[in-house]
């Protein structure tokens, strides 16, 4: 079901440059970095650091990571090519250490990820899931898709239903009090060069 659309843009503004920060791959041993901006963030759900050890080597392509000017990472956003449309980047999560948020720095790794993987495997579309009380995500995402000049279609990926049950009393549960929230699925596109 489309919940929203954008109408698309004719011509969009210049991509987002963040001051402070250069945006490059991602190297394996930025795992435990990465692992700790998600626990920090507070808002999403954080996986093993294992989990983010691995992701920085084997998708490492399709990672981007913001660095300071001591080369600390401070921002990254993970993604991956989806196996059957592999012209489509699922940006699986975006965060940014406290220090740097609000100075542009998400956008920043959003823009520098698609271009790169445009110019290295070309890319139609952009994917990725939002809860629908994430506010800051939701126009992340929607900002992007205007400076793309591409339409935002949006429905429910994942029911909240689909999800297990936590344990009684566990972090991270809706307002209700049932588990994860839905999962909506923002599809941004045809995106362009």
């Amino acid at each position: 079901m489309t919940l929203a659309h954008a109408t698309p843009r004719t011509t969009r503004p210049d991509r987002i440059h963040a001051p402070g920060v250069t945006i490059g791959r991602a190297h394996a041993d930025d795992g435990s970095a990465l692992w700790r901006i998600a626990r920090d963030s507070g808002e999403l759900d954080v996986n093993s650091p294992y989990s983010y050890l691995l992701w920085c080597r084997d998708f490492a392509a399709t990672t981007a990571v913001a660095r300071d000017s001591g080369g600390r990472p401070v921002g990254f956003v993970t993604g991956y090519l989806r196996p059957d449309s592999p012209r489509t980047l699922f940006v699986w999560q975006v965060a940014v250490d406290g220090s740097h948020r609000g100075t542009g720095v998400a956008g920043a790794l959003l823009d520098a990820l698609s271009d790169r993987v445009a110019a290295e495997h070309g890319l139609d579309a952009l994917e990725a899931t939002v809860t629908p009380d994430n506010t800051p995500s939701d126009r992340m995402f929607r900002a992007f898709a205007r400076r793309r000049g591409a339409a935002v279609t949006q429905e429910v990926l994942f029911p909240s239903t689909v999800f297990p049950e936590p344990p009684s009393g566990a972090a991270g549960t809706s307002e209700t009090g049932d588990g994860h929230r839905s999962e909506v699925l923002y599809r941004i596109g045809p995106l362009t060069p």
